[in-house]
């Protein structure tokens, strides 16, 4: 798979002139694009940097890093799927009124479009901060030509499973924060700019993103601690989320839709499923908390096998398994050792 970047983004030094902030806050002047807030990047009534977030990961980093300093709102409300979400006209308005916009580039369209169009300076863009692989199902291949030529290196930093299912190429893959450690190379870069939009808080900035930093190392420890040693290494799922995942601790996802959790599967899909679940001693399919779980649970009961939930973390809602990213990625590490047989 593809080398992932583990470059060490520029570390923001906390001693800054009076001079030097002042300059930099002027920088951060904005026009608000016709809205009625006057001027953007003056921060809120309470004079915290305004941030906004396009969907949960990234509304958490924000959170987390910004602390006190930051107030932040998201696009994607809960319990809304992310990848097909729709922005109101008065909600892209409200989006040139952001001093920040932390956002996930190729996940969501209109937020995309919306955003290239706000005129917001400081922009920050998560797949920037590490590197993309393909993954999914044949069928996202099938459906995706522009990437047909892409020349993807795809060594990797943990030896991962040869499947033996010829699945290793696919759409280009967002789910980038479901790896705790590219997820913390995306922190990193979220950390920097808030500093560089923020000058006046870049301490603060810096030692909240260490701390979270460390908080993901640790959790990569324990995945890759508790799924060591597993009956199997194959797990079914709704749609093709875990690419990242199953790549950092030498597992394979076999998904029922692709990349997309709408799309729908062939029945050639459904039969090689069949087939991959007797094969690799698969216990468990998988469904979300926030798509559909019909063909899942319709797929197990053919099989007769056990359903769980398998959590893409796209949203936290009233019926997720924590109350935030790393409550749920710690679930997800329960449900998959249960499902894989880990000892």
């Amino acid at each position: 798979m593809a080398v992932m970047s583990r470059r060490r983004r520029p570390r923001i030094s906390p001693a800054r002139t009076l001079a030097a902030g002042a300059a930099a806050l002027g920088v951060l002047t904005l026009t608000a694009c016709g809205s009625d807030s006057g001027t953007a990047g003056d921060g809120g009534a309470d004079g915290a940097l305004e941030v906004t977030a396009s969907f949960y990961p990234m509304e958490f980093l924000a959170e987390r890093i910004g602390g006190e300093h930051v107030s932040v709102t998201t696009l994607t409300k809960p319990g809304v799927e992310p990848h097909d979400l729709d922005l109101s006209p008065k909600e892209t308005a409200r989006l040139t009124e952001a001093d920040v916009i932390v956002y996930l580039k190729g996940l969501q369209p209109a937020v995309d479009e919306a955003i290239a169009q706000s005129g917001v300076q400081h922009i920050v863009e998560a797949t920037s901060f590490t590197s993309l692989e393909a993954h999914g199902t044949d069928e996202d291949h099938a459906h995706d030509d522009e990437h047909a030529d892409d020349d993807h290196d795809h060594d990797h930093d943990h030896d991962h499973a040869d499947d033996g299912h010829g699945h290793d190429h696919g759409a280009e893959d967002p789910h980038i924060w479901l790896d705790p450690v590219k997820y913390a190379e995306v922190a990193q870069g979220v950390g920097t700019a808030l500093a560089e939009a923020d000058p006046d808080n870049a301490a603060t900035y810096e030692a909240n993103t260490e701390a979270l930093i460390a908080e993901l190392t640790t959790l990569d420890e324990e995945f890759t601690a508790g799924l060591a040693d597993t009956e199997t290494r194959t797990f079914i799922t709704t749609h093709a989320a875990f690419g990242y995942l199953a790549e950092r601790y030498g597992l394979h996802e076999e998904a029922i839709a692709g990349i997309d959790p709408e799309s729908e599967p062939s029945a050639a899909r459904l039969r090689e499923l069949h087939e991959v679940a007797e094969q690799d001693n698969v216990s468990t399919v998988f469904f979300e908390t926030l798509a559909s779980d019909a063909t899942a649970r319709t797929l197990a009961d053919d099989l007769g096998l056990k359903t769980g939930v398998l959590d893409p973390l796209e949203g936290i809602t009233d019926q997720s398994a924590g109350a935030d990213y790393l409550e749920v990625m710690r679930a997800n590490l329960a449900a998959l050792r249960d499902a894989l047989g880990a000892s």
